[in-house]
């Protein structure tokens, strides 16, 4: 069993930085403005994923120091992406949120990396189809397990 668990990670490893890196220079090519910095993308989703999340608390999620965060936050709230909502009873506390600008921005994003998944699976046999679509709830758990430990 060891060996099969060896094969699969080794396998992962292998598949998954390729995969990533195919679609983001796709994403690359196709948008219409200039890609953010990984850090700011990567900030821009969690808080598009946790709406009202604290810069310490987008900085502990993403492993990163609070001062960092404060200063990616500022560059996009300067960019039209991201705004600060004072806390109603500490008002040194900001809550983030996207902009509609980000969230159409997101969706591109999205958009273009689906697109670019699905032309490449079309090309796949029905059975390579199946046993990807099969294993997507795997991981998604690979991922969240990935994620509580890691913390």
């Amino acid at each position: 069993m060891s060996q099969g668990v060896d094969h699969v990670a080794a396998g992962l490893v292998a598949c998954l930085p390729v995969l990533n890196r195919y679609v983001k220079q796709s994403i690359d090519r196709q948008l219409p403005y200039p890609k953010l910095p990984d850090r700011q993308l990567t900030l821009l989703q969690y808080v598009a994923e946790h709406d009202g999340a604290t810069v310490h608390e987008a900085a502990a999620a993403l492993r990163m120091m609070p001062n960092n965060v404060s200063a990616l936050v500022t560059r996009l709230t300067e960019a039209g992406l991201l705004e600060r909502h004072q806390d109603d009873t500490d008002k040194r506390v900001a809550h983030l949120c996207v902009t509609a600008k980000a969230r159409q921005r997101i969706g591109e994003v999205q958009n273009i990396a689906a697109a670019q998944l699905a032309s490449a699976l079309r090309t796949l046999t029905d059975g390579d189809r199946d046993a990807l679509g099969s294993a997507l709830g795997a991981l998604e758990a690979l991922t969240r397990r990935l994620r509580d430990h890691s913390a």
